[in-house]
């Protein structure tokens, strides 16, 4: 009878660590897990880090024990190709930029936890302001904007480029602006969202590759393995205008898909199209905290108002005339820190 029993358990166990789909909901759990973990003990770093003035710093911080938690715990190692231009070389801290990276599926917070630099901020919707993960976005210098009044967005959005140029701030952005994970490494168009504010801030594009790991992570497969990540050098915008946009989204988009292609491991011609996209575990079991980061990590509404803005700002009066009734102005997906868990 106790060999049976034991049977009944070390079997399961095995087949969880040696079948593929074992181990895809095994990591999966592991991986949700340890962002509660990790999104939990960021509220400490954050009260930590403003109390010494580096409130900028949390995201770096929170990042990379992610980084060292998660990557140890399922098995995965970043290398990073030109890591000197994510670094200023006035101080060795995060250069102020606007980096925009390819977005590919929940796991991207891996090689985001390796790469975020110092100093480099967030964009959320003004309701996140209020939940349980408001204050630590609040002590981590979070921007928050508010959707439902396009004159307060405006202003927002002004307000973050002069902080950007004053306090020498970063901002991390995907600009596919959803996720993208094929078998073979392509791009999806690019939203303008990002660009605009670059340019309107006077501050350089850094693009941040990571290749393709369509080998290590799709519906019912999660391995272990080393991800490739290649930072290019930063992109002026000096100089450059609204019209000037269109041009630099397509140079950006180009550079990142030619160094994507080239840096990402070469996919089996058989492989298959997912039907659908991956569904994760249910993150219901999370800390309240963790609940929230999951919102925030999952729902395109916490992002900033989108292109239309932008394209708006020009037609708002210098006083900031605008509808302060509220209005709603659409959503440029791709100015979250992190997005859709899949």
């Amino acid at each position: 009878m106790a060999t049976l029993l034991s049977t009944a358990f070390v079997v399961p166990l095995i087949a969880l660590q040696t079948l593929p789909v074992g181990r895809y909901y095994t990591r999966s759990v592991v991986y949700v897990g340890a962002m509660g973990f990790v999104a939990s003990i960021g509220a400490f770093f954050a009260a930590g880090l403003s109390i010494v003035n580096r409130r900028f710093d949390v995201n770096h911080a929170v990042a990379r024990t992610f980084y060292a938690f998660a990557g140890t715990l399922i098995g995965w190692r970043v290398e990073v190709e030109g890591e000197e231009w994510l670094r200023d070389s006035q101080d060795g801290g995060g250069r102020p930029a606007v980096f925009m990276i390819n977005h590919q599926s929940m796991v991207d917070l891996i090689p985001l936890g390796l790469t975020m630099p110092k100093r480099t901020s967030i964009m959320s919707k003004e309701s996140i302001r209020w939940s349980p993960l408001g204050p630590f976005m609040m002590m981590s210098g979070a921007i928050f904007i508010d959707r439902g009044n396009s004159a307060r967005a405006l202003r927002s959005l002004d307000a973050a480029g002069e902080m950007m140029r004053s306090q020498r701030v970063s901002l991390w952005m995907y600009p596919e602006g959803t996720r993208n994970n094929q078998p073979r490494p392509g791009l999806l168009p690019f939203k303008k969202g990002g660009f605009h504010l670059a340019v309107q801030a006077g501050l350089p594009i850094v693009p941040i590759v990571v290749e393709n790991y369509w080998h290590l992570y799709h519906k019912n497969v999660f391995d272990s393995g080393v991800i490739r990540v290649r930072v290019l050098p930063p992109i002026p915008t000096t100089d450059l205008t609204a019209a000037d946009v269109p041009d630099l989204v397509t140079r950006v988009r180009d550079q990142m898909l030619a160094t994507l292609i080239e840096i990402s491991t070469k996919a089996s011609p058989s492989a298959p199209v997912p039907e659908k996209p991956i569904a994760p575990p249910n993150p219901a079991s999370m800390s309240s905290v963790a609940a929230v980061m999951s919102d925030v990590v999952s729902d395109h509404s916490t992002v900033m108002p989108a292109d239309a803005v932008f394209e708006a700002h020009a037609a708002v009066p210098a006083g900031g005339a605008g509808s302060e009734n509220g209005t709603e102005t659409e959503e440029d997906e791709g100015m979250v820190l992190v997005d859709r868990p899949t």
